[in-house]
């Protein structure tokens, strides 16, 4: 298994930044954050989902895709994805991100998934996204990247099982899972191993980060923050063994937003940690 970072977790570094960054502590492959940015958000302070330098914007030039790849085949750096923010049934937004995915030479784009907040049925939104899907099979099959679905929290693919059942009469060559353990301490929680058997082709990433449980001191109410690799509920040293099990042979891409150290410490910890038990 060899390990990436999603830009996503380095919003104070320009992307030239990370990529020396990234060959000094000895990554294999980098996931480009892929997102417009609004003029009034650059004047906020930096943040992982707002103002975040790290990120590639749609109006990024053929010249600007080109110097980046020239300078990750240089630091032997592997353009693992480029990942947006898409909503499913956005198929031109869809064809624009593959697009600068193949420019790349990347493997992976992360497709639109429905959120799910009791506001529209779940069955409504399930055919939804089987149409989008299907659709995105043509494309990434035409463009030779491949579309993932993310197990993520507050989406109909919350979990190993839910994200199966969108993408299971797709072919596996074109549509994929992202499997993300750490989103599902929020919601979506099954056996890892379980969901890796069950997922079987369709098992073509992997994110790692960490998170817990806290209750709220006023409320008492109970609310997910996140936290180091080794210090959340996700047992890692399990996934990892879980992972093994499978023959998982791909990426594993950090994204850690536990904001416990700067962003160069922070990821120094994890190629430590990590590195340790792959």
């Amino acid at each position: 298994m060899k390990l990436s970072v999603f830009t996503v977790m380095a919003p104070d570094l320009e992307p030239e930044e990370l990529m020396d960054e990234l060959k000094l502590q000895g990554f294999d492959g980098v996931e480009w954050r892929y997102k417009e940015i609004p003029s009034e958000l650059t004047k906020e302070p930096i943040s992982f989902w707002g103002n975040n330098k790290c990120t590639l914007t749609p109006d990024i030039s053929e010249e600007a895709i080109k110097q980046l790849k020239t300078k990750g085949e240089a630091a032997n750096i592997e353009t693992v994805s480029v990942t947006p923010y898409l909503t499913a049934g956005d198929l031109e937004g869809t064809e624009q991100v593959l697009k600068v995915a193949r420019a790349f030479g990347a493997s992976f784009i992360r497709l639109g998934v429905p959120k799910y907040n009791r506001s529209e049925n779940f069955h409504t939104l399930f055919n939804k996204c089987k149409r989008y899907l299907k659709e995105c099979e043509v494309l990434c099959r035409s463009y030779g990247v491949k579309g993932l679905v993310e197990t993520h929290h507050h989406t109909i693919a919350a979990s190993a099982s839910a994200a199966y059942r969108l993408v299971e009469d797709l072919d596996p060559e074109a549509i994929g899972v992202l499997y993300d353990p750490g989103n599902m301490v929020h919601e979506g929680y099954e056996n890892h191993r379980m969901g890796m058997e069950l997922l079987g082709p369709y098992l073509a990433h992997v994110h790692v980060k960490n998170a817990k449980w806290v209750q709220d001191s006023s409320s008492k109410k109970w609310k997910v923050v996140w936290e180091l690799v080794d210090r959340g509920i996700v047992d890692w040293e399990q996934v990892i063994d879980d992972l093994r099990a499978v023959h998982y042979e791909g990426y594993i891409g950090l994204e850690d937003f536990s904001g416990k150290k700067n962003t160069k410490e922070i990821l120094k910890y994890n190629m430590g940690w990590l590195k340790s038990r792959l």
